[in-house]
Protein backbone atom coordinates (compact mmCIF):
# COMPACT_ATOMS: atom_id res chain seq x y z
CA UNK A 1 0.00 0.00 0.00
CA UNK A 2 1.50 3.51 -0.93
CA UNK A 3 1.77 5.73 1.65
CA UNK A 4 0.41 9.28 1.44
CA UNK A 5 2.84 12.00 3.04
CA UNK A 6 1.18 14.90 4.36
CA UNK A 7 2.54 18.20 3.52
CA UNK A 8 4.17 20.35 7.19
CA UNK A 9 3.82 24.04 6.04
CA UNK A 10 0.34 25.59 4.77
CA UNK A 11 0.05 27.76 2.40
CA UNK A 12 1.16 31.39 3.69
CA UNK A 13 3.50 30.55 6.02
CA UNK A 14 6.71 31.61 6.48
CA UNK A 15 10.31 29.79 5.86
CA UNK A 16 13.27 29.58 5.65
CA UNK A 17 15.01 28.13 2.83
CA UNK A 18 18.08 26.32 2.69
CA UNK A 19 19.40 26.41 -1.18
CA UNK A 20 21.05 22.87 -2.28
CA UNK A 21 24.56 23.15 -3.65
CA UNK A 22 23.40 23.62 -7.39
CA UNK A 23 21.12 26.95 -6.27
CA UNK A 24 22.99 30.48 -5.76
CA UNK A 25 23.98 30.97 -1.94
CA UNK A 26 21.92 34.14 -2.07
CA UNK A 27 18.96 31.99 -2.91
CA UNK A 28 19.01 30.84 1.09
CA UNK A 29 16.42 33.02 2.92
CA UNK A 30 12.83 33.59 4.51
CA UNK A 31 9.91 33.01 1.45
CA UNK A 32 6.41 32.59 2.17
CA UNK A 33 4.74 29.60 1.26
CA UNK A 34 2.39 29.71 -2.01
CA UNK A 35 1.39 26.70 -3.31
CA UNK A 36 1.78 22.91 -2.24
CA UNK A 37 2.97 20.72 -4.96
CA UNK A 38 2.85 16.69 -5.00
CA UNK A 39 5.29 14.67 -3.56
CA UNK A 40 8.53 13.91 -4.74
CA UNK A 41 9.72 10.47 -3.69
CA UNK A 42 9.89 10.48 0.09
CA UNK A 43 9.56 14.70 0.30
CA UNK A 44 7.02 16.74 0.00
CA UNK A 45 6.94 19.81 -2.33
CA UNK A 46 6.11 23.46 -1.71
CA UNK A 47 6.23 26.45 -4.25
CA UNK A 48 7.75 29.63 -2.27
CA UNK A 49 8.09 33.14 -3.32
CA UNK A 50 10.68 35.92 -1.53
CA UNK A 51 9.60 39.54 -1.03
CA UNK A 52 12.65 40.53 -2.46
CA UNK A 53 12.42 38.25 -5.60
CA UNK A 54 10.11 38.84 -8.91
CA UNK A 55 10.04 35.01 -9.67
CA UNK A 56 9.18 32.13 -7.19
CA UNK A 57 10.72 28.49 -6.53
CA UNK A 58 10.22 24.99 -6.18
CA UNK A 59 11.77 23.51 -2.44
CA UNK A 60 11.30 20.34 -1.06
CA UNK A 61 10.18 19.97 2.64
CA UNK A 62 13.84 18.62 3.58
CA UNK A 63 14.94 22.16 2.55
CA UNK A 64 12.36 24.00 4.65
CA UNK A 65 12.28 25.53 8.18
CA UNK A 66 9.47 27.75 10.15
CA UNK A 67 10.86 31.27 9.90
Amino acid sequence: MERVLKHKFPIGTRVLFTASNVARPAASGSYEVIRLLPTEGDDCQYRIKSSTEAFERVAKESQLALS
